[in-house]
């Protein structure tokens, strides 16, 4: 089973609903994403959510748009979003990361590549 097939059932069997937490990487920059995500299960959240910058974000509103720009004009990539699930992974093995973002930079990225 994966990350998060395991903490579903879990939170099922305890009859809970779960705490997904998500935010946009590298919004305000790299080493934020990475504390942000380092420190959000220790505080307790089930899941994360992460958004894979877009440049153009239309479908998500004011606020997840405003993040999007702000990451990528810090340099957030496909790539670096990537990078951050890493470096999550030396010290958090074990809450699921759900990356939610566009199809168009997954296939820019190559698909094959990203997956």
């Amino acid at each position: 089973m994966s990350r998060l097939d395991d903490t579903l059932a879990r939170l099922r069997e305890q009859g809970r609903s779960g705490l997904v937490c998500y935010f946009t990487a590298g919004d305000p920059d790299f080493s934020t994403s990475l504390a942000l995500l380092r420190s959000l299960g220790a505080a307790g959240a089930d899941i994360i959510e992460l958004g894979m910058p877009f440049s153009d974000p239309v479908a998500d509103g004011p606020s997840i748009q405003a993040a999007h720009l702000r990451a990528r004009a810090g340099g957030q990539t496909v790539a670096r979003t990537l990078e951050l699930v890493t470096a999550l992974r030396e010290t958090d093995v074990s809450t699921p990361v759900v990356l939610m973002g566009y199809l168009n930079p997954v296939m820019q990225h190559g698909v094959e590549r990203f997956v």
